[in-house]
């Protein structure tokens, strides 16, 4: 298969020395036929032997291959495959003439084969990392959260369905790299997961065991591993022999753990050539193969049979393993580059007695026991500076990559074709209607148009042209203005923003005016026209509107198959669910069935029914009813579907618990009965509710052969924000960021995001705000408001640990105006840089810190002899300024200037005695002036003798 491309049964290929023959049957001949072209001058000639369908009647073909074979070189030795287990009845009769021939030599030549085959080419490297990464992105993201959620919850599960589960999650699109299609994804092994009691190392799809709640030796045993793996690594270059990098691991362990000895692994890895595992070339004692550039190595390090510490009759087994390439001089390159310390591989168990300052600092929310990946739960002990550095990493990939996605948008993107609406395509199918004749305002209904008399001339408009209409009654006139969209005026949100010639001459607006006053004769006035114009427009804009946005709402929603119910009654069910949004206007129970060929159909009470098809969903999720008051099955679609009238692209099943609000007025104790029975019967339906939800999900899991897989929100990693109006709890997933229980949700996809931008991060602030940049840029960019700060660097790590770019600012900044520059012009805004405008605002904010940190330094004493200079350097200055203000003074007041003590004393008492006078002379005014007025006033003047 791997010679040829395709798997060719019942085929006899001898390669001679100048000669190649082929047996097989027809149709085989005919695709084998190219043979004939091979411009190599070794082969000269190729046969072709037509196989018959009796086993008798190919002796002839037979004979002459093993002629063939004679006259090629001396004619007595034949190299063949011993591995080659492949058996039929043609095959078995020629190997059957092979052996009968005494004349010829067999020589085994499947070493020779391997260590040819074994240095590999760029496309076979390059498929080769293609099928690490799918093991690694299935061991991080499937394999752990399988794990994680069956110690969580105590369940039982076998070996089998846990490998099953990892060979359905390898195959599935979900985990594959862009541009990778999931046919060409095939599993070589099945998974091998082993539990307690004696276990077997041997290699296996999953890289690496999870160890749960491991002891100070087994953790001390598995770093052990990982550094004899690393010398391993070390040693795996050009030129060195297989044997002694086996040495060199085994002698590291007798160094340290000389008494595991006769438990190290026999072999520490093998090549992999046509076959996964070559037994050739193996890493081992006994190996004297030498290692080339090229070739792909499955290291693989252990310990078994080590016997536990209170329990020596029960065994268990510590297992390494890395795929790693061969590169030259330099040591081997890992492919399968998942973290392997222990904290990062380990599952450590919390229990409800342990100290809450540790669940603070790891930020775990449950209050139960429950398994927790270290890595996940302690991300804020992350350095800041490894950030730094992945970052910047991720900022030499993000412009090239960013400007290439979006030049490639751009080219497969086909403009809309504007629909011109015409009213008549020719003049001859105009009503023949008297009101035109006589230059009258005529309402066409039926083709939705208006017909206008414009300079003696019937003139006809599509209602689609007219933005308004208003009417109005001044004196004895009644007027008629009609304004028509045209480029550059305000338009709507969906009419009139679009037109097929903009260059063209416009109509703005049109004003017609008639008399209210009857003339004699008639029986209505001439306004009458006007008046029921005004109305009829109305009409036909209000049906015109109505049915517009009815075909908009139909945009972009792709037709469902017909659904084949299947009547079978053991279909997964679950009973007495609501829906969101709901069918009709009040919410009704219903029951949710999931069928085999292909769908989950919903059914109310009232029978409105609701399909959900399997191809259709693009990521389902379930929300458990921890610390919630709802449980929650929801759908996320790829195409939109209608519910009623109305276009909805994400479904929500959900039960509610207890009650979702309580009257507070009703006096209660702590201690009633009731309440506790209330209590207890709400605990239980909250477990009830849980395992009937995952039950059914698992069940989906396996009617679709996990082409639809429930994603869980994870609590523990979790933050609040504001990401439409009100303050909700955000949480990660494996592959989004959600919030499902209010409405509306909000959902996105990490593969789908760009960049993230914090805004309004100032020390001095409780809060910030976050911009999501999606890789579509002409999606409207997603921001979540009001974050507190506490929450800053727990969310920077988790983006990190999902390579995604982030920057951060103190201003918001106008991201309308952002995305509409970058798609009007994407090549200029990557020549300027790109994205770095962004962190040029960073640096800037960094430099404004650094100067006012560097103003702000805290007080150091300084040595004597700066003292002393500062001390003459301050009474230089005061001599300084003492001089000039000697210098001030003699400017201002002359006078002063030889003047001793006692004349400035004489001069003080003087103006003294001044200011004394001019006091009293002003008291004496007063009081003749209060005399006065009192004599005036004789009740003043009696009051005041009392």
């Amino acid at each position: 298969a791997w010679l040829l491309g395709c798997e060719l049964h019942d085929v006899i290929i001898v390669l001679c020395r100048d000669r190649l023959c082929v047996c097989a049957g027809r149709k085989k001949i005919e695709f084998l036929q190219p043979l004939q072209d091979c411009t190599d001058e070794n082969v000269k000639t190729v046969t072709y032997l037509t196989k018959h369908k009796t086993v008798e009647d190919n002796q002839d073909n037979f004979a002459e291959l093993i002629e063939a074979v004679k006259k090629s070189g001396n004619g007595k030795n034949v190299g063949v495959i011993s591995k080659d287990r492949l058996s039929s009845d043609f095959i078995d009769a020629w190997k059957e003439v092979l052996e009968k021939d005494s004349e010829l030599t067999k020589n085994d030549i499947t070493s020779t084969i391997v260590d040819a085959m074994a240095p590999k080419d760029d496309s076979e490297i390059n498929l080769i990392k293609k099928a690490a990464h799918i093991t690694s992105e299935v061991f991080s993201k499937h394999y752990i959260m399988q794990i994680m959620k069956i110690v969580d919850l105590e369940k039982k599960v076998s070996h089998f369905k846990l490998a099953e589960s990892v060979s359905n999650a390898i195959e599935s699109e979900k985990y594959l790299a862009p541009n990778m299609d999931p046919q060409l994804v095939e599993v070589c092994y099945p998974p091998i997961i082993q539990s307690g009691g004696r276990q077997n190392l041997k290699f296996s799809i999953t890289r690496q065991d999870r160890s749960i709640a491991p002891n100070e030796r087994n953790q001390q045993l598995y770093n052990l591993l990982l550094e004899v793996e690393e010398i391993i690594l070390q040693e795996l270059v050009e030129g060195a022999k297989l044997a002694d990098i086996y040495d060199l691991a085994k002698n590291h362990v007798i160094k340290n753990q000389p008494k595991l000895q006769s438990n190290f692994v026999k072999s520490v890895g093998f090549a992999t050539g046509i076959e996964f595992r070559e037994s050739v070339v193996s890493i081992s004692p006994k190996s004297d193969v030498i290692v080339k550039k090229g070739m792909v190595f499955v290291v693989n390090v252990g310990f078994s049979d080590l016997e536990s510490e209170n329990d020596r009759a029960n065994t268990f087994g510590i297992f390494v393993g890395d795929t790693v390439l061969v590169n030259g001089t330099t040591p081997a390159t890992v492919l399968t580059s998942d973290r392997k310390k222990i904290r990062n591989i380990g599952i450590f168990l919390k229990n409800e007695d342990e100290e809450s300052d540790e669940e603070d600092e790891a930020d775990v929310m449950p209050r139960r026991s429950t398994a927790i990946l270290e890595s996940r739960t302690r991300s804020e002990e992350t350095a800041e500076d490894k950030r730094k550095v992945h970052q910047a990493e991720l900022k030499r990939k993000l412009n090239e990559e960013a400007k290439a996605n979006l030049l490639k948008i751009r080219g497969e993107h086909v403009e809309r074709k504007v629909k011109e609406k015409l009213s008549y395509k020719s003049q001859s199918l105009m009503p023949r209607d008297p009101d035109i004749s006589n230059l009258k305002i005529y309402i066409d209904k039926k083709q939705e148009s208006i017909i206008l008399p414009i300079f003696g001339i019937a003139t006809p408009f599509h209602i689609s042209t007219i933005k308004n209409v208003s009417q109005s009654v001044e004196g004895d006139y009644c007027y008629l203005r009609i304004n028509f969209f045209y480029p550059g005026s305000a338009l709507g949100r969906f009419d009139g923003n679009v037109f097929s010639q903009p260059d063209a001459t416009f109509l703005k607006e049109l004003t017609f005016r008639s008399l209210n006053t009857k003339q004699s004769g008639s029986t209505t006035s001439p306004s009458m026209n006007l008046m029921t114009a005004f109305r009829l427009i109305k009409e036909v804009q209000k049906v015109y509107k109505t049915r517009e946005s009815e075909q908009r709402e139909r945009e972009g929603i792709v037709e469902q198959e017909a659904l084949i119910i299947n009547p079978n009654r053991s279909n997964p069910r679950l009973k007495e669910v609501y829906i969101r949004p709901s069918v009709s206007q009040k919410r009704v129970l219903g029951t949710l069935e999931a069928h085999t060929n292909g769908s989950i159909k919903y059914t109310s009470v009232k029978g409105e029914k609701i399909d959900i098809l399997y191809a259709n969903v693009k990521q389902a999720f379930f929300q458990p009813c921890d610390h919630e008051m709802v449980i929650i099955l929801h759908f996320h679609l790829k195409n939109a579907i209608l519910m009623g009238k109305k276009k909805v692209t994400d479904i929500q099943i959900y039960t509610e618990i207890g009650e979702m609000s309580a009257d507070l007025s009703k006096y209660r104790h702590m201690h009633d009965r009731d309440d506790l029975v209330a209590e207890q019967a709400e605990r239980e339906l909250r477990h009830k509710l849980k395992i009937t939800y995952m039950g059914f999900t698992e069940k989906i899991e396996n009617l679709t052969n996990k082409q639809i897989e429930f994603d869980t929100p994870i609590r523990e990693l979790s933050f609040f924000g504001v990401p439409h109006r009100s303050t909700v709890l955000l949480q990660l997933s494996n592959f989004c960021l959600v919030h499902l229980v209010e409405q509306p949700v909000f959902i996105v996809f990490f593969r789908e995001v760009e960049l993230i931008h914090f805004e309004r991060v100032q020390f001095h602030l409780k809060s910030f705000d976050m911009v999501i940049i999606f890789k579509d840029y002409s999606r409207k960019v997603a921001t979540i408001n009001s974050i507190p700060m506490s929450s800053l660097d727990k969310i920077k790590s988790w983006f990190d640990q999902y390579d995604i770019r982030y920057t951060e600012g103190i201003q918001n900044l106008n991201w309308t105006n952002i995305m509409k520059t970058i798609n009007e012009d994407p090549e200029g805004f990557f020549e300027n840089g790109g994205w770095n405008f962004l962190d040029m605002n960073d640096e800037d904010n960094e430099d404004e810190s650094e100067e006012e940190s560097e103003d702000d330094d805290a007080y150091q004493p300084s040595s004597d002899d700066d003292d002393d200079e500062d001390f003459e350097e301050s009474m230089s200055s005061a001599v300084e300024t003492a001089d000039d203000d000697e210098e001030m003074y003699e400017l201002d007041s002359d006078e002063s200037e030889g003047k001793d003590w006692d004349e400035l004393e004489a001069e003080a008492a003087k103006a003294d005695r001044e200011q004394r006078q001019q006091y009293d002379e002003d008291n004496n005014s007063r009081k003749r002036g209060m005399n006065k007025g009192a004599s005036d006033n004789p009740r003043a003047k009696k009051k005041s003798r009392h």
